[in-house]
């Protein structure tokens, strides 16, 4: 027959529950503390955001062979700075032909200059003849009108049809003026499309070989020498150091703060401290947080998009995380 089961005495229910009543305790203590400490860290206003640039693609015009390129990847080039040379060998024969239509556009003028000369002395003799044979009528005519019979029918009728000759070639002689002027006023303006021509040309060559519009990184180069380049298509993409940006999203209830001109701190991994950025824009549309910064605390949370200028753009590379806040000392410690 088995025994019955000693039963268990207050006493030592009470020390057997002793220790898990310590432990609950430290538990809901220690809860408490992590929640309180949360709370003073979450008093800290931040943001996480990330690094985006504006970059710039250079391209050639026209295809061609990729003669040279002067730059590689994570290079920093400076405004004016040469990027690449596309073989100009057609270029350079169609800057040729412009110069020598120039040359022969401005041996043109100088012959219509020649010929407009030519056309004002005859002008100036012709009305000089003009003159002297209405002089000579006017005379006769005077005479023959002082006294009738003192001087010759004929030779009036002369007078007056060498006058007459002598108009019409005034006349003829200004036509021609006009023509000439018509002509040189003309082969000037061939001149100056052929000069257009020639800058077109160089221009177009000098397409071929394009410098750095603005300073900032090389962030790809996209062919190499020897290689056939088509028009048009990027050969080297540049980050301009004006086009690197801070993007990170504010909670609707904090957006007011944060206007065009603001500074805030932001920080990154291996960056100095005390770095600035000075807000640009903000979005005018919120939007839910994206998926790029998505975590626990942050899901669901309608947020505006802001950008801010770096004070120190050399040193951040696009898609590099970023934490931003609106002082230095609410930046995470790293």
């Amino acid at each position: 027959m088995a025994e019955a089961a000693e039963p268990i005495s207050p006493e030592r229910r009470r020390f057997g529950l002793r220790p898990i009543a310590v432990v609950a305790v430290l538990a809901v203590l220690g809860l408490v503390a992590w929640l309180l400490l949360r709370s003073a860290d979450g008093g800290k206003e931040g943001f996480t955001g990330y690094v985006v640039a504006d970059d710039i693609y250079m391209t050639s015009p026209v295809a061609g062979t990729l003669a040279s390129v002067s730059v590689v990847r994570g290079q920093r080039v400076a405004a004016g700075a040469p990027l690449f040379q596309v073989d100009a060998t057609q270029r350079a024969a169609g800057t040729q032909q412009a110069q020598a239509q120039i040359s022969a556009n401005q041996a043109q003028v100088a012959q219509q200059q020649a010929a407009l000369a030519k056309a004002r002395e005859d002008l100036a003799a012709a009305q000089a003849d003009a003159d002297k044979q209405a002089a000579q009528l006017k005379r006769l005519s005077a005479a023959q009108a002082a006294k009738q019979g003192s001087v010759a029918q004929l030779d009036i009728d002369q007078a007056r049809a060498g006058y007459q000759a002598a108009l019409s070639r005034r006349d003829a002689a200004r036509a021609q003026l006009g023509t000439a002027s018509a002509a040189i006023e003309a082969a000037a303006a061939q001149v100056r499309n052929s000069q257009a021509g020639l800058v077109s040309a160089k221009y177009q060559q000098g397409e071929l070989a394009p410098v750095a519009p603005r300073p900032g990184r090389i962030e790809d180069v996209m062919f190499k020498p020897g290689e056939t380049v088509p028009p048009n298509v990027p050969v080297v993409s540049i980050v301009p150091d004006g086009e690197v940006k801070v993007r990170f999203y504010v909670p609707e209830a904090l957006i007011n703060a944060y206007k065009p001109g603001r500074k805030v701190a932001i920080a990154c991994d291996g960056c100095a401290a005390g770095m600035t950025a000075t807000v640009n824009f903000v979005a005018t549309e919120p939007e839910y947080t994206p998926p790029v910064i998505y975590s626990l605390d942050a899901r669901q949370k309608l947020v505006f998009m802001v950008e801010a200028l770096p004070s120190n753009p050399r040193v951040l590379i696009p898609g590099q995380p970023i934490d931003v806040a609106p002082r230095a000392g609410d930046l995470p410690k790293k």
